[in-house]
């Protein structure tokens, strides 16, 4: 609990420097910038090492002690010994400390006389590697806590689930987008949505219009796209076909080599909703008269429609 006030007095001081060395000190370098970014993680790595490191040397200060005085009152002999130790470097006696542990043969000597459904306990030291480990988790804790729920500098959950979402959906837009200029002539449907005709209608104007007219009534090398004459058929998919491969022996230019198929299905469904409009000057008509071909379904709706409708003789 003491630790969290000190880290954030040293955060602030530590935005404090950067933000005066902002207005009038000396540039900083990129080394000082970043250390001033990560002064938490910082401070906090050399607080839990300290301490990890004083209270491991306190912890084995006393140790000592007992031992003297146990070979103290062992005799005058034992002070060789104690000479002995007293020499030793401090990694030494750490790991001394953290691999003391007892033989197979001796654990009868540590073994608690407490027994529970035949277990008896076994007062022996943890592995160094598991006590390594317990002492870096709690670290990594301070350092956690810290960063995202003292300071703030880490994404939430929520902020990390919307960030995600976010990404999932360019991700879907990307997918669309590809599946768009997978549509030929046997999947294309007529667009319905203002923009992508209005975009249709752009193509066209910049594209068709020399053939065709501005307001698609034709020409003399074009065809009257607005009546229900077509010569090639009429309906969305034998428009888009007609863009798409052209018609040679006409003059018309095959356009898939310089549309994708989503800017040709724009521009079909431009040239489908022109059906019915007046335009200035419009051609003759030319080719068959072309109606949406009727479904065996449909067909047996209007036969039925046509039975009831009939008088009673």
């Amino acid at each position: 609990m003491v630790l969290l006030p000190l880290l954030q007095a040293a955060y602030a001081g530590a935005q404090d420097a950067q933000a005066a060395a902002a207005d009038g000190g000396a540039k900083s370098t990129g080394v000082m910038e970043w250390a001033l970014d990560n002064v938490v993680i910082i401070i906090g790595a050399m607080v839990i090492v300290g301490g990890f490191a004083a209270i491991t040397y306190v912890n084995n200060m006393l140790l000592q002690i007992q031992k003297i005085r146990l070979l103290q009152e062992m005799g005058i002999e034992a002070l060789e010994e104690v000479k002995l130790i007293s020499r030793e470097s401090w990694f030494k006696r750490i790991y001394k400390r953290m691999t003391r542990v007892v033989p197979v043969d001796k654990e009868k000597d540590v073994m608690f006389h407490h027994e529970y459904d035949g277990i008896r306990e076994l007062d022996n030291v943890l592995p160094p590697w598991w006590v390594a480990l317990f002492y870096i988790t709690i670290g990594i804790a301070v350092i956690y806590i810290g960063y995202y729920h003292v300071f703030g500098k880490g994404m939430t959950s929520t902020q990390a689930y919307e960030y995600e979402v976010k990404e999932a959906e360019q991700a879907v837009n990307a997918y669309l987008a590809t599946r768009a200029d997978q549509v030929d002539e046997n999947t294309v449907e007529a667009l319905t949505d203002p923009s992508q005709v209005a975009l249709g209608q752009s193509i066209f104007q910049n594209k068709c219009t020399p053939c065709h007219g501005p307001d698609g009534g034709g020409n003399t090398i074009g065809p009257n796209l607005t009546d229900q004459y077509w010569i090639h058929g009429g309906g969305i998919k034998n428009v888009f076909r007609t863009i798409k491969y052209g018609v040679p022996e006409k003059g018309m230019i095959s356009w898939q080599t310089q549309l994708t198929a989503s800017d040709m299905q724009k521009v079909a469904s431009f040239v489908w909703s022109l059906q019915g409009s007046t335009p200035t000057d419009p051609k003759a008509p030319q080719g068959d008269l072309w109606q949406p071909e009727t479904t065996a379904a449909q067909a047996e709706n209007v036969a039925q429609d046509t039975t009831a409708a009939a008088p009673n003789n």
